[in-house]
C-alpha cells in the first residue's frame, strides 16, 4: 500500500513525525508532501496566482511552499510514480470538530485527497495549556490509530466521502472507546484585534472568542468531552438535499 502523508502545521511539525510513524506500521512505501510553513486556517485553498516551490528534504520527504491543498495535488500528479491508496493528513495540533472543520488545512488535505479518488483520513489531537505551553498528548494518537487505522482501511467507502478523525486530550489508557459522529455546532465568532506597531500605525489579528457548550451526544464535541476518539464522516456534496422541493416550490 502507498500512502502520502500530508499536514497543515508544515513539513517540520511534530504531529507530521508523529503520523509517519503510524504510517509505518501499515507500509513501508510512506511518502510525505506537507507544507514549507505553518499554513494552520487555510481550509481548502490553492495557490493560482504565485507559483509552488518544490524541496526535496530527504528520501521520499518534500516540502512546498504552499497548502495542504497544494501538496497532495503536487503528490498526486508530480511526485509519486503512481497515485497512492491512502492520503493521511496530520497529525494536527488540536482538534479539528464542529465548525473549525471549515476551516482546518487538515481537513482540507483530505478532502483534496478524496476529490482526487483516494481513500483519504485527517487525524487530529486535542490538547491542553500548562502555563503558557501547549501540551499536545500526540503518544495517545500513535497508540491508538494504528488499529483504528487498519479497520478504517479495511471498509469500503462511497466515492466522495472523507474521514474525520479526532483523539481527545487524555492519556491512551484513559480513552473511553472510539464513536462514529456527526459534527458538532461550537458557539463562537472571530474577533478582530487592533493593534499598533513600532510606528504607532495600525495592524490587525483575527482572534476566536468561544462560548462554552455542552454538545449533544453523538457529536465530535461530546466525543471530545468525554474522552472519546471520533470518527466523523464527511462529504464533499455540500447540498442542503432536504430543501430542494421547497425551493423549486417557491420558484415556481
Amino acid at each position: 500500500m502507498r500512502i502520502l502523508l500530508t499536514n497543515d502545521d508544515g513539513i517540520h511539525a511534530e504531529g507530521l513525525a508523529s503520523l509517519e510513524r503510524i504510517a509505518r506500521t501499515l507500509s513501508d512505501d510512506v511518502w510525505v508532501v506537507a507544507p514549507e510553513q505553518d499554513q494552520s486556517g487555510y481550509a481548502h485553498s490553492l495557490s493560482i496566482s504565485e507559483p509552488l516551490r518544490l524541496r526535496k528534504i530527504g528520501e521520499k520527504h518534500f516540502a512546498v511552499r504552499g497548502t495542504p491543498t497544494d501538496c497532495v495535488i503536487m503528490g498526486v500528479k508530480k511526485i509519486l510514480p503512481a497515485a497512492p491508496d491512502l492520503i493521511l493528513s496530520g497529525v494536527n495540533s488540536g482538534a479539528n470538530i464542529a465548525d473549525d472543520v471549515t476551516y482546518s488545512g487538515t481537513v482540507a488535505g483530505a478532502m483534496e485527497g478524496a476529490l482526487l479518488g483516494v481513500r483519504s483520513i485527517a487525524l487530529s489531537q486535542a490538547y491542553s495549556y500548562l502555563g503558557e505551553d501547549r501540551v499536545v498528548p500526540y503518544e495517545t494518537t500513535e497508540a491508538l490509530a494504528p488499529a483504528l487505522l487498519k479497520k478504517l482501511v479495511a471498509m469500503p467507502l462511497p466515492d466522495g466521502v472523507l474521514l474525520n478523525v479526532n483523539f481527545p486530550n487524555c492519556a491512551p489508557e484513559e480513552v473511553a472507546g472510539t464513536v462514529v459522529t456527526s459534527q458538532g455546532k461550537l458557539v463562537h465568532s472571530l474577533w478582530v484585534d487592533e493593534r499598533r506597531d513600532g510606528r504607532g500605525l495600525p495592524y490587525y489579528w483575527l482572534r476566536f472568542g468561544r462560548e462554552p457548550v455542552e454538545g449533544k451526544q453523538g457529536t465530535d464535541l461530546y466525543a471530545m468531552r468525554n474522552r472519546l476518539v471520533s470518527v466523523t464522516p464527511l462529504q464533499l456534496d455540500l447540498t442542503a438535499h432536504e430543501i430542494r422541493d421547497q425551493l423549486t416550490k417557491a420558484l415556481a
